[in-house]
């Protein structure tokens, strides 16, 4: 029996996540309105965009606490970049250092995201400039279809992206680039800095289905 899943559409990337999502036999439902969340479905992407932005639609728009709930419940969820700033619980904003806008990026105020349930500390815009946008391929753990303790590589397309500067208790680090975490796993919540509806490898979507 084929999956419903939820698909954020308020702002952002969210017709690729559901093209992938598609390609796995999922049924799509696109959360625009407060009603919407209200909905049966299966599982929920909050794809990349503008965290802010989404926020303050989600808000606005009735459907942050129905959905924060559920997700704290056990609704299956998967984050991606801005959908990582979401979830998590902690959020630095990235800031350029002092007198070089295009140098690395320090630790600025930190607040709690929005749904707040990823038990993770996340640096907004942490690549800065230089390198807000690359793609690269690095070992991924707890996918379906590989052994606890082992890790298989997987494309990473980074666009302006955060990293998680810290995982607290309950969330297993999946993925690391450059010795920084991107992505995280807590239950039946999955957070990754990157955008995995940019590439052809279907198994991050594979992994929130399984849950489902």
């Amino acid at each position: 029996m084929s999956k419903k899943v939820a698909v954020l559409a308020v702002q952002g990337a969210f017709i690729e996540h559901e093209r992938a999502l598609g390609k796995l036999g999922c049924e799509c439902v696109e959360l625009r309105q407060g009603p919407d969340a209200d909905q049966a479905f299966d599982a929920l992407v909050l794809p990349g965009g503008e965290s802010t932005a989404q926020a303050k639609m989600l808000r606005e728009l009735g459907m942050l606490d129905t959905l924060r709930n559920r997700v704290a419940a056990g609704l299956p969820v998967l984050g991606t970049c801005a959908g990582l700033i979401l979830l998590a619980q902690n959020v630095e904003e990235g800031v350029p250092a002092a007198g070089d806008p295009a140098g690395p990026v320090a630790a600025g105020a930190t607040a709690p995201g929005a749904f707040g349930t990823l038990p993770v500390t996340v640096r907004r815009n942490a690549y800065g400039r230089q390198l807000g946008s690359f793609h690269t391929v690095a070992p991924c753990a707890g996918l379906p279809g590989v052994s606890d303790g082992e890790t298989t590589d997987i494309p990473m397309t980074f666009i302006r992206a955060p990293f998680i500067k810290e995982a607290h208790e309950g969330a297993k680090v999946l993925a690391r680039v450059d010795d920084r975490i991107v992505a995280v796993r807590a239950g039946n919540q999955i957070g990754v800095a990157f955008h995995p509806e940019l590439d052809d490898d279907l198994r991050i979507h594979q992994l929130l289905v399984s849950l489902a």
